[in-house]
């Protein structure tokens, strides 16, 4: 029986620290960011779609999307940024789901669903267990200001523009505090996958 874990955080949480944890020691990582991208390649049933709602304004010479020209257009208005998750989300489960039941027909014990706006979209559905790796906000703030050099009010929008991680908490079925070093995210990780007979 493979156990289906949906693995979520926040902004600079720590979330992709765990995930490489478990792709080193080659285990089935689905990521959703990496889905949605190449559900949006040239060819693509969603990027045909696209094209076809935004109009041929938004693609490069090469034909493929400009990611910044679609992203300015979404930026400002809240129907055509609906329009585009109406698009593009329906794709990336299809993608993930297929991908799982690959690892699921390969008698994976594992597979990890890598998906950051879990909760937000309401994916539960699509695991058996829930995990959160937490940090706390000062901690997020901390890193993110570090990793995408931006100003303190910067780092701060984005954190907010999210569910609250404390929310997350309260939702998951195991959280990973991630407010230490590696060493104790990795021993956090194990232990719970353990427990939950995964490993």
């Amino acid at each position: 029986m493979s156990l289906i874990v949906g693995l979520t955080g926040g902004i600079a949480s720590g979330k992709s620290t765990v995930s490489s944890l478990l792709i080193e020691k080659e285990y089935t990582v689905i990521d959703a960011d990496i889905e949605a991208r190449l559900a949006v390649e040239k060819g693509e049933e969603a990027y045909q779609e696209i094209v076809r709602h935004f109009g041929e304004s938004i693609l490069l010479k090469d034909g493929s999307i400009d990611r910044a020209e679609l992203g300015s257009v979404i930026f400002h208005y809240e129907n055509e940024r609906k329009a585009l998750n109406s698009i593009v989300h329906p794709a990336v489960r299809k993608r993930m789901t297929a991908k799982k039941e690959q690892a699921i027909s390969r008698n994976e014990q594992l597979i990890i669903l890598d998906i950051p706006l879990l909760f937000e979209s309401k994916l539960q559905y699509m695991c058996d267990k829930t995990l959160l790796v937490y940090a706390d906000e000062g901690i997020q703030l901390q890193r993110l200001m570090q990793r995408n050099q931006l100003s303190e009010k910067e780092a701060m929008a984005r954190i907010r523009s999210q569910m609250p991680l404390r929310e997350k908490k309260a939702l998951a079925d195991a959280v990973i505090d991630n407010n230490g070093r590696i060493e104790e995210t990795e021993k956090q990780l194990w232990s719970i996958l353990r427990k939950w007979n995964a490993i």
